[in-house]
């Protein structure tokens, strides 16, 4: 009868005994001021709730009033759960938000740094949507020297989270992938239910676990997803996801013209600061160099040849003069000069002994005569003539 004539109806209550059984099920008490009831979430159904059932939170049900014969209680069989004040997706997505950020998966030490020069860009996004459009247009722009490698999914949608996981492990791990390095994962904007898929754990997981950074650039600037703060980086568009990922050509032009002229100018600084030192040292070589040096030591040295010429030329005919002077007292003096005038010395020729007496040459004493201009051989006969 209660089947049958109360049917399905509305209840509010603040969830309470939760228990998730291994089949899948849920069972649990909805209470108020009042008093409780029963009520079981069987699979099938706990599996379309968007966010979690946890003991204390205020929930409205759509359910048939039930009685489990077994034990004879009046139970709920839920059909649909609403939170009350908050809706399911904003109630799942605060949920969904507190255990990451607990877990760190939101916190800044985990933010890679974007290539500045990608190799190859990597975009996860649908194929026919306006985001990739709005991507190869701002690549095109900004950087068309960078190639653009699409990894098709489906964005919004039942089980489009699991296509959006699958999409971002495939852009990075298929053959031909390996330039990968930096993702974007983009879409247009839409309603929060549009963007259940970038909310959900499966995406937020396969974004920390890609192996490069990971740009996100979903909905509108005022939306902001799980997605958004598990990248590496977040932008307020697709378009902008694609300024973040890329360098703008422009700038670099502009940044590489002034470098140049700065490096000129610095070119210019060096060279000239290096004329002038070298001006300085030629300089410096030149009162140093040895051919100055020898130039000024071969006039002293003419000089002191001079003066030495000069001083020894005037020794020389001094003592010229004084060895004249000798030479003529010893010429005056010598033996020879007597012989010159007619005398002569006569010497033994056994003994060399001069002979000054008669008896230092007895007869038969050989003799040897000296003259002026040479010497006579003789032999003494003995007599003493005067």
């Amino acid at each position: 009868m209660l089947e049958d004539q109360v049917g399905r109806l509305w209840v509010m209550g603040e969830v309470s005994n939760l228990h998730r059984a291994g089949s899948g099920h849920v069972y649990f008490s909805l209470k108020d001021e009042l008093g409780q009831v029963r009520a079981v979430l069987f699979r099938s159904a706990a599996r379309r709730v968007p966010f979690e059932l946890e003991a204390g939170t205020e929930i409205v049900v759509y359910a048939d009033v039930s009685v489990y014969a077994a034990r004879g209680d009046l139970q709920l069989v839920v059909r649909h759960v609403e939170p009350v004040g908050l809706g399911a997706l904003q109630l799942a997505f605060e949920q969904l938000r507190g255990r990451l950020e607990a877990e760190g998966l939101f916190d800044e030490e985990h933010k890679r740094p974007l290539p500045r020069f990608p190799r190859l860009l990597g975009v996860v996004t649908s194929p026919g949507g306006a985001a990739v459009r709005d991507v190869i247009e701002v690549a095109a722009q900004r950087f068309p020297a960078t190639p653009i490698l699409i990894s098709p999914t489906r964005v919004q949608g039942e089980g489009a989270e699991r296509q959006i996981a699958r999409a971002l492990d495939r852009v990075t791990s298929l053959p031909g992938c390996e330039e990968v390095d930096v993702v974007l994962l983009v879409r247009g904007g839409g309603s929060f239910e549009d963007l259940t898929a970038f909310n959900s754990e499966v995406v937020a997981r396969a974004i920390a676990a890609c192996p490069v950074p990971v740009v996100c650039g979903v909905g509108h600037e005022v939306d902001v997803t799980i997605a958004d703060l598990v990248a590496d980086a977040r932008a307020p568009t697709p378009s902008a996801a694609a300024a973040r990922a890329l360098p703008d050509r422009t700038a670099l032009k502009s940044n590489l013209a002034r470098d140049w002229r700065r490096l000129a100018a610095a070119g210019r600084a060096i060279l000239g600061e290096a004329r002038r030192r070298l001006a300085r040292e030629r300089e410096a070589l030149r009162v140093l160099a040895p051919t100055a040096r020898l130039a000024s030591q071969r006039v002293r040295l003419t000089i002191a040849i001079r003066g030495l010429t000069r001083e020894g030329q005037g020794g020389i005919a001094r003592r010229r003069a004084r060895l004249e002077g000798v030479v003529g007292r010893l010429d005056s003096l010598s033996p020879l000069a007597v012989l010159s005038r007619g005398y002569a010395m006569v010497r033994r020729e056994r003994d060399g002994l001069i002979v000054r007496r008669t008896q230092e040459a007895p007869a038969g004493e050989r003799l040897r005569i000296r003259v002026a201009e040479g010497e006579i051989a003789a032999v003494s006969d003995g007599r003493d003539e005067d």
